[in-house]
């Protein structure tokens, strides 16, 4: 990891010892910034006095040649040619002034983004992002003055200067997550193709966490399918690469009036079925990783529904929370602005996700319409309350009770009376807990980020609304525990190990690990339904099968939503009025082919109903065999 460090410009007399000793001084490792490590820098350009004594020879070296890894987090100090340590050798150089600096652990996040490479022959300390080096990429960012204060002043001023703010702005993205910090749990597959489809997508995108375990998931479910039928292979490949990917990005201005900017993401995964549908995601984690995951277990979902969608999925690292109405109105609004062009009842229509409401589409769809400067094609979530209709906000939650229901039918038993955990306490979270109480089941639990809450009294209508209070106000879940003094609230934890027999996984993406799902077992648990998409990871899915648990997928369980935004979308282009009960039918017919889709395709394949793989396996077989089918008479597009 270290470059070679020959060709410093010292006494010939100097031993061995003091040359490594001065070499390593420009060495300055990310894996050990809680050391402290001298760091010797010579004269540059604020000191005119000392601008031509060097204190490393050496040819003058601009770093933005490429020569340097993009992924160096460290310092390499480069080989300089024979002839050239001769010359150094021969000229004795004048050492006026060092001025040693600390790397002190305090510091470690100022200087993640720093480099020391030679210009002009002296020592600077570069950018590694914009390989620029010093004050505002000008100045050496320590400076050549001994006072900490002045150190400290170059260094903030370097940081928040626009060119080094927006150079890290675009990397983050790829640097926040490596692969070898979160390794990826990689399952033994059956068949080399099914293999060579997992090791593709590791080459191409190693370090998308997110993408890269929905795809193995879904490989290692499509196993028999490819067994049969090579072809398969080269669809899955292009399946894989999305049509379409817009990253862009979103400034807007606070009502202070300072100004923002935050990374936009569109992912439009695969239309061979038909135009997308898919969320938007406003949620300070949000990257590509996240956006291509979801774009294409969207896909999965849509292709599974009774309707011919594309899938897609898209946001941004915007918080909405603390924000006043008019901030996230403009945030929207110029999130719109790159969005409109590509928008359309025919090309893609987006929904609500975390952190965006109908409040947000609202802000979302009232600027598409200025801009597009039609009404025609307005997304799925706002304009329902216009209309006066019906059940689409409450239809992704009230689809996973449904789905539950429907298995538990199979097995002779109904959900009444079962006790049942719930992570999360957002739209889907909430409105679960309301269908359960609703069926007769005992929904005791719910969470946020902080922990969770459990009553073993159970919720009902009065308590969930309650609850929906203390959210809509920004408190605390703890709040809740003081008026209803027999439930208790859990700081840092998650309800997985509280006694259930249903679980319902609704806060986020991998929130169930192998020890939650341990827990799980252990607690009584033997069905799972899935109200967020992919809350287990891949560890817990094994823990779940070796225990005979039954899983409903979240692109089974979820289609309520996708449902309820055709009906929707139906209903407004026949100019029909559908009751509450109507609504409700119709999406429970939908969850119910869904249903019946999964279980044919697995048993076509030798899953058995029983299996836990069943549903599991046969979800995702039925909607690639629908995209791959489509992709194929299609050609090669």
């Amino acid at each position: 990891m270290f470059g070679p460090t020959g060709g410093l410009g010292m006494n010939p007399s100097m031993d061995d010892m003091n040359l490594i000793q001065q070499a390593q001084r420009h060495q300055l490792v990310v894996s050990n910034l809680g050391e402290e490590i001298d760091l010797e820098i010579g004269p540059g350009d604020d000191d005119a006095a000392f601008a031509n004594n060097s204190l490393i020879g050496g040819p003058p070296r601009d770093p933005s040649t490429g020569e340097h890894d993009e992924t160096k987090h460290m310092v390499l100090v480069s080989d300089l040619p024979g002839e050239d340590q001769d010359m150094s050798k021969g000229q004795p150089v004048k050492r006026k002034k060092k001025v040693v600096k600390r790397w002190r652990e305090e510091w470690a996040d100022t200087y993640k983004w720093a480099y020391v490479d030679m210009k002009d022959g002296t020592a600077r300390i570069f950018c590694s992002i914009c390989r620029e080096y010093g004050r505002k990429h000008r100045r050496n960012p320590y400076g050549n003055e001994g006072s900490r204060n002045m150190q400290m002043s170059a260094l903030e001023e370097h940081n928040n200067s626009l060119l080094h703010k927006e150079a890290l702005r675009l990397q983050t993205a790829s640097k926040e997550k490596i692969v070898v910090d979160k390794p990826i749990y990689v399952k033994t597959l059956m068949s080399k193709s099914a293999g060579s489809i997992v090791e593709g997508a590791l080459k191409r995108d190693p370090n998308e966490i997110e993408f890269v375990q929905s795809v193995q998931e879904s490989v290692h479910a499509l196993e028999r399918v490819i067994a049969k039928n090579s072809h398969y292979v080269n669809i899955m490949e292009r399946l894989l690469e999305p049509e379409r990917m817009i990253v862009f990005r979103v400034p807007w201005i606070d009502d202070r009036g300072e100004t923002h900017v935050n990374r936009g993401f569109r992912v439009q995964f695969n239309q061979a079925l038909g135009p997308c549908r898919g969320g938007i995601r406003f949620h300070p984690s949000m990257n590509l990783s996240i956006a291509k995951f979801l774009g294409f277990q969207q896909t999965l979902k849509n292709a599974l529904s009774p309707y011919k969608l594309g899938g897609a999925s898209g946001g941004s690292d915007f918080d909405p929370k603390g924000k006043s109405d008019n901030e996230i109105m403009r945030f929207c609004q110029s999130f719109m602005n790159e969005m409109y062009r590509y928008m359309g009842p025919d090309k893609d229509l987006p929904s609500e996700e975390v952190g965006v409401g109908t409040r947000e589409m609202g802000y979302l769809f009232g600027q598409y319409r200025r801009l597009a400067g039609q009404f025609q094609g307005s997304f799925t979530g706002p304009r329902i309350y216009w209309a006066a209709s019906s059940l689409r906000t409450e239809a992704s939650g009230y689809g996973v009770v449904y789905f539950a229901r429907l298995m538990l039918a199979d097995m002779n038993k109904e959900i009444k009376g079962l006790r049942c955990v719930v992570s999360g306490c957002g739209k889907i979270a909430m409105h679960v807990v309301e269908k359960l109480i609703a069926c007769g089941a005992h929904p005791v639990t719910v969470s946020d980020s902080k922990g969770y809450l459990v009553d073993d009294d159970g919720f009902d209508y009065m308590k969930l609304a309650f609850l929906r209070d203390i959210k809509s106000q920004q408190r605390s879940l703890r709040d809740y525990s003081k008026t209803y003094a027999r439930a208790k609230y859990f700081d840092e934890l998650k309800p997985w190990n509280e006694r259930c027999d249903v679980a319902f996984p609704c806060a986020s993406q991998n929130e169930v690990d192998q020890a939650d799902a341990i827990n799980l077992v252990n607690a009584g648990c033997r069905l799972l339904v899935e109200g967020s998409n992919m809350p287990c990871t891949a560890e817990a899915v094994d823990v779940f099968r070796k225990a005979s648990v039954l899983i409903a997928p979240a692109i089974a369980a979820g289609a309520g939503g996708v449902a309820a935004g055709e009906i929707e979308v139906l209903r407004e282009s026949n100019s029909m009025q559908w009751s509450a009960e109507d609504f409700e039918s119709r999406l429970q017919e939908a969850l119910k082919q869904t249903y019946e889709k999964a279980l044919k395709a697995a048993n076509d394949f030798g899953y058995q109903k029983e299996s836990p793989e069943a549903l599991l396996h046969g979800a995702t077989i039925a909607a690639f065999l629908n995209i791959a089918q489509a992709m194929t008479d299609q050609g090669c597009v």
